[in-house]
């Protein structure tokens, strides 16, 4: 497992400083409603407990939370939300996926061809990108915060049927098959261990190189996509 790039490792650091925007609690909102689709009980539902312990990490009011359980189980009026994946190219060739939660995909559809194309770059159509992409489950858990040895920790993870797991200079990040992302946060969980984020997420099977000015090019491409209501999340295989 190659790991995840320093782009991946800027955008997690970026996330805290965006999540103080008013716009950062609405996507968290509505990733919390269309979660809770499938149930309202996070016990029961897992996808709901990861868009609550997300939200919580960036301080959502439990009102805010609870409000947007009820919504996406029915409990409260609204626009029907609908979880879309985009794919499309950026400057350089970068290959991008994108996912929304938008009340109207035609408008999403519309607004991120757009955006796309006036950074250089095409919205594309379905399959032309995921298929240099693998869905993981990702864990990530602060390296100061890990009340045991590597080795312990290694045998742990591995025990508890991970894929891989990655030392970076704050982070270690674990890997799993999507399916077994429950099983190997619950037993961190268990053992006390403090996870930071855990999500599914696409990972590029192989990685870029870009050059000084097709970065320029991307960071404000990527600053849009960030600033996008109906974007909840993006992954690219940059290095």
């Amino acid at each position: 497992m190659s790991g995840h790039s320093k782009w991946a490792t800027t955008k997690r650091k970026k996330e805290v400083v965006d999540q103080r925007r008013g716009s950062a609690f609405t996507k968290l909102s509505n990733a919390i409603s269309v979660a809770a689709r499938l149930g309202a009980d996070p016990e029961m539902n897992f996808n709901l407990r990861l868009a609550i312990d997300r939200a919580k990490a960036v301080s959502m009011p439990k009102e805010n939370i609870d409000r947007a359980i009820a919504r996406g189980s029915g409990g409260a009026g609204g626009a029907q939300l609908n979880h879309t994946v985009y794919e499309g190219f950026g400057p350089g060739q970068v290959a991008f996926i994108m996912e929304a939660i938008s009340d109207n995909s035609n408008r999403t559809f519309n607004e991120l061809k757009h955006l796309f194309a006036n950074h250089g770059g095409i919205l594309a159509t379905p399959g032309a990108v995921s298929w240099m992409f693998e869905r993981k489950g990702v864990i990530i858990v602060k390296n100061e915060k890990l009340k045991m040895n590597n080795e312990e920790f290694e045998l742990k993870v591995i025990d508890l049927g991970a894929e891989d797991f990655l030392e970076e200079e704050n982070d270690i990040i674990i890997y799993t098959k999507p399916e077994d992302l429950r099983r190997v946060k619950d037993g961190l969980e268990k053992d006390g261990i403090k996870i930071e984020a855990a999500g599914v997420e696409y990972l590029a099977k192989e990685k870029m190189e870009i050059s000084d000015e097709t970065s320029e090019k991307l960071h404000k491409l990527i600053d849009d996509l960030e600033e996008h209501q109906d974007v909840a999340e993006y992954f690219t295989n940059l290095m």
